[in-house]
């Protein structure tokens, strides 16, 4: 998947799909499923990291995360979601960040959320040649001082705000947009207004492409789950489970079993005892 087969893809009936990974063995098997896009998003902080919010993660951290996918994909574009503090101090800031996404970790582009000034970074980053998508709607790193993580533009003026936010990011160059938690109405006048893709994020079936966290999806993090997150798998379950069953096979001497030992041949290991003889006997 490349960037001009994403644009090229805007209002085609089949919608695209995006889901994230923070590793190896998770990005091969989304890479492998057909996946169009792997994000490694900044939501490593909660669900993998176990913090409390996605602020709390760095670009050493992200970057670190992002070779890991990288090396697990190879048809999906791949891009690194910019954490808190990569692009809060400047658009120059921004895009060292950004170039170190595609430079050191091999991501093809960045994803970086609304914040005042962020279009200056997103021109930055693009005369800089990284890709940038955006990110309007709920922003989970500037959610907390904004009222807490429940739905954006529910009120007209609210929901022509991020619209315009939308409307900036795409003439500052974002090649496609996150619209996370706005209604539906919002999200679909936003995916017919632009030209380029819109994943939608519990915003509706209307976008041009849904993305969630790929850990919910699965039930591996259980803190919470958003409404607008469908399960589809039970995998913590059936870690703990697996883990529990274990655990009571080696507690009763049931684990490892003859198909899973190996012996030492008799004539090898009478040669070992014959060896250590002497020395049994000094001690």
């Amino acid at each position: 998947m490349t960037i001009e087969e994403l644009l090229s893809s805007k209002g085609r009936p089949a919608k695209l799909v995006m889901l994230t990974a923070y590793d190896y063995p998770l990005a091969k098997l989304l890479d492998e499923a057909g996946v169009d896009v792997i994000l490694v998003g900044d939501s490593v902080a909660m669900v993998v990291l176990g913090r409390d919010d996605t602020t709390a993660v760095g670009m050493e951290e992200m970057l670190h995360h992002a070779k890991a996918v990288r090396r697990g994909t190879t048809r999906a574009l791949l891009i690194g979601d910019m954490p808190f503090g990569s692009f809060h101090s400047g658009a120059a800031e921004a895009a060292r960040n950004a170039r170190r996404f595609v430079e050191e970790a091999g991501c093809d582009a960045v994803k970086i959320e609304w914040i005042s000034g962020v279009v200056e970074s997103v021109r930055a980053i693009t005369a800089a040649g990284v890709p940038v998508m955006g990110h309007v709607g709920l922003t989970p790193q500037t959610a907390a001082r904004e009222g807490g993580y429940g739905m954006r533009g529910k009120r007209a003026e609210a929901a022509a705000d991020i619209i315009g936010q939308a409307d900036a990011l795409q003439g500052a160059g974002c090649f496609a947009l996150v619209v996370e938690c706005v209604p539906a109405e919002v999200a679909g006048l936003m995916t017919e207004r632009l030209s380029i893709p819109v994943f939608g994020i519990g915003s509706g079936p209307d976008c041009d492409g849904q993305v969630v966290v790929t850990h919910d999806l699965l039930g591996l993090y259980d803190r919470f789950t958003p409404r607008f997150v469908r399960r589809y798998a039970d995998l913590g379950r059936a870690v703990r489970q697996a883990a529990e069953a274990y655990a009571a096979d080696v507690r009763r001497a049931g684990f490892p079993g003859a198909d899973e030992t190996v012996h030492l041949a008799p004539e090898e290991h009478e040669r070992l005892l014959a060896i250590l003889a002497p020395a049994g006997r000094r001690s």
